[in-house]
């Protein structure tokens, strides 16, 4: 998903930081599974206090059951999403005047990462509200996207960029990405208006969950024609996208495929989690295929 293309660094990154972005990006993906994990198999509630699982204990008891287990699996994967970002913080502390993007997308990172946790414990303290649930997705999928754009400018030279494609192939790979937000927040309100609400006695949010899935679903079909037109015309003008667009079509096909057959095999637990995280690295691709569109202002001295 991330293309090789670019000049090196001025500066040398620490040795372990190309481990550690990558790690950062790997977590923020596996808590938006284990998050749907709680959501589909009805633990939402498993914890039904925080940051506490119960008020006089704060881990699972054996009197709640599984689902407190999924639920505080859930809580402690936030724990281990600060730890890997401070340790990115870390790794850049010699290079922060160096490199200033990458720091300051570390600390939004950290800081998106603290500010779910809070959100994490609104939702329980509220009973898990169909729209709280919906925004915490969506910033988890943000912080997939702000580390795979972590990933793209660590390997990029730092300093003033220059648009590296035809205006108009830029302009249509920002309509792309706007038809892109466009299909993944009806996706959330669709999910919200659906069956799995995270605990059996939670009400949704009353919209016709069979409408808002045809609704999501005519987006999501421009999507992928709008993708197949930005590849083909890469390809031919050989542009700098062109790998990060075919990455890009090949989730959105199994985006599409996964979605048809949860639509039409009455939404089963496990391909409505797939179709979540498909979601997000959709979203992380996206945000490679945006990036790609400029290039160091002075790459072309360089080559």
């Amino acid at each position: 998903m991330i293309d090789r293309a670019g000049a090196a660094p001025a500066t040398p990154l620490p040795r372990l930081l190309p481990f550690a972005a990558w790690l950062s990006f790997l977590v923020n993906v596996i808590i938006i599974g284990t998050g749907g994990a709680v959501r589909l198999t009805g633990s939402g509630l498993g914890c039904p206090t925080w940051p506490l699982c119960t008020p006089g204990s704060l881990v699972p008891t054996s009197e709640l059951g599984y689902h407190s287990l999924i639920e505080f699996g859930n809580r402690t994967m936030t724990g281990v999403l600060s730890i890997v970002a401070v340790l990115v913080l870390v790794l850049l502390w010699r290079v922060r005047r160096e490199r200033r993007d990458l720091f300051v997308l570390g600390w939004v990172v950290f800081a998106g990462i603290l500010v779910q946790a809070v959100v994490g414990g609104v939702i329980v303290w509220l009973h898990l509200n169909a729209n709280l649930v919906g925004f915490h997705y969506v910033v988890s999928l943000v912080l997939v996207c702000l580390t795979a754009a972590f990933l793209v400018r660590m390997r990029t030279v730092p300093g003033p960029r220059e648009r590296s494609v035809p205006r108009g192939f830029a302009i249509l790979t920002h309509v792309t990405s706007l038809v892109l937000a466009v299909t993944v927040i009806v996706g959330v309100l669709t999910t919200g208006a659906g069956p799995h609400s995270g605990d059996a006695n939670v009400q949704r949010d009353g919209f016709d969950a069979s409408l808002l899935a045809h609704i999501h679903a005519w987006p999501g079909y421009l999507l992928v024609l709008l993708t197949v037109v930005l590849l083909v015309w890469a390809r031919r003008g050989g542009l700098a996208p062109a790998a990060s667009l075919t990455a890009l079509l090949a989730v959105q096909c199994v985006q599409v495929a996964v979605g048809i057959y949860q639509a039409r095999s009455g939404l089963p637990p496990l391909a409505v989690g797939v179709h979540m995280v498909l979601a997000s690295l959709t979203a992380a691709a996206m945000t490679v295929v945006v990036l790609r569109l400029k290039r160091p202002a002075d790459a072309s001295s360089r080559a």
